[in-house]
């Protein structure tokens, strides 16, 4: 063992009133090295205490607990419960099965093994800030439609983690009962930018920032991963403008100005892709929406663009696809064109696939035709092997593609 030599160098200073002893150490300079070593890798570590990374390993539903959303393992409760929950940039409110559920899964949160549960009662007021709000005895129950399904459930706060950030006094639905065959069976973790959202009671510890990456549907890991905070955030990555609508203020809103496929920008009449803050038109990143959902003129004009490009004669429709082939296709790019950005899809997010290979489809579709729906939807297969980054206090939103399947 290497023995620690320090010799003191003694000096005297004249004052006017006297003499001072000061004493100064000599290191010798291999001893000196180590300590500046060791001193760098504490500074590394105080740091990041302050700006440490948070990554919440992400999986395909659709493999695990045969959903089509994309899903994370959140802890809650004292002692925590584990749960599957779908992540959802669409919704705010994050909702778990609970214990005594009509309609729910075998998969449930036990709230009286938890110490740190609690029932919010109708004066709190979160309770404002659900859909549909009542009072069901002295808890504040609310109920909302989800997909094709309904859920109604109480306001309820717990303690849950994400990686290895406990999160305390976390506000969600305590389910009590569904019905239909769209609602996650393990519960949902709201992403979206309202008050109750995963990104608002947060924002202190993770100021409002997160990033995703979605592995490929068909992938049986948790390769892709749930970025919280700033810091671990890409750096080369281009953006566009987030931007608000006040008729759907939870969603995360972007400008898509054009569409390219192959070399070609096609014929788009602008009213299709416009943003319109009085109506909610416009053009929306969702995470839970599985294939991108073009306004009709918008749709029409890619597809037979993409038909002319593949020049194969015989095209057919399987279920909501209306161009796919039986035979081997060459498929060309995608480009969605966004202000100050351009997103090129390669084929891996264009094509689907039949379970028995025989059938490829462009996955893509038109958008229902309706008011309630005026909107282009870029969906999860869409962004699968890409880096999605919200940045909320900046307002823009970014994307580099990524591969994490």
């Amino acid at each position: 063992m290497k023995t620690l030599i320090l010799c003191l160098v003694f000096l005297f200073t004249s004052q006017a009133h006297g003499s001072t002893l000061q004493v100064f150490p000599v290191w010798r300079e291999d001893d000196m090295l180590s300590m500046l070593g060791k001193d760098q890798a504490r500074l590394q570590y105080l740091s990041s205490l302050v700006a440490k990374k948070s990554v919440v390993p992400v999986a395909s539903g659709r493999q695990l607990v045969q959903s089509p959303t994309y899903i994370v393992r959140v802890r809650i409760g004292t002692p925590p419960q584990t749960m599957l929950m779908a992540m959802d940039t669409s919704n705010d409110a994050a909702w778990i099965p609970c214990h005594g559920c009509h309609g729910c899964s075998s998969k449930v949160f036990n709230t009286a093994k938890s110490t740190t549960f609690t029932t919010l009662g109708c004066h709190a007021p979160q309770c404002k800030q659900v859909q549909n709000p009542s009072c069901g005895g002295s808890a504040c129950v609310f109920n909302m439609t989800y997909g094709s399904s309904s859920i109604a459930a109480n306001l309820s706060q717990d303690t849950i983690t994400l990686a290895a950030d406990p999160i305390p006094n976390y506000i969600f639905g305590c389910l009590q009962k569904t019905t239909g065959s769209s609602v996650p069976q393990q519960g949902l973790m709201g992403l979206g930018r309202g008050p109750l959202s995963l990104v608002s009671q947060t924002q202190n510890l993770y100021k409002s920032t997160f990033s995703y990456c979605l592995p490929s549907f068909r992938s049986p890991r948790f390769s892709g991963s749930l970025r919280l905070g700033p810091t671990g955030q890409p750096l080369r990555i281009k953006y566009t403008p987030l931007l608000k609508n006040p008729r759907r203020p939870s969603l995360y809103f972007v400008s898509l100005v054009g569409i390219r496929v192959g070399r070609r920008v096609v014929d788009i009449p602008p009213k299709a892709l416009a943003f319109n803050p009085s109506t909610g038109a416009g053009t929306i990143f969702d995470s839970g929406t599985v294939f991108t959902r073009l306004v009709e003129p918008a749709y029409v004009a890619v597809r037979n663009e993409f038909r002319r490009r593949v020049k194969v004669a015989n095209v057919t429709s399987l279920g909501g696809f209306d161009t796919c082939y039986t035979v081997p296709i060459v498929a060309p790019t995608i480009t969605f064109m966004f202000a100050g950005m351009n997103v090129t899809l390669p084929q891996e997010n264009l094509l689907i696939h039949s379970t028995a290979g025989s059938i490829t489809c462009l996955a893509m579709a038109s958008a229902p035709d309706n008011v309630n729906s005026v909107l282009n939807v870029i969906a999860n297969m869409q962004q699968q092997n890409h880096r999605v980054l919200f940045d909320v206090p900046n307002s823009r939103l970014g994307v580099a593609r990524e591969r994490c399947t």
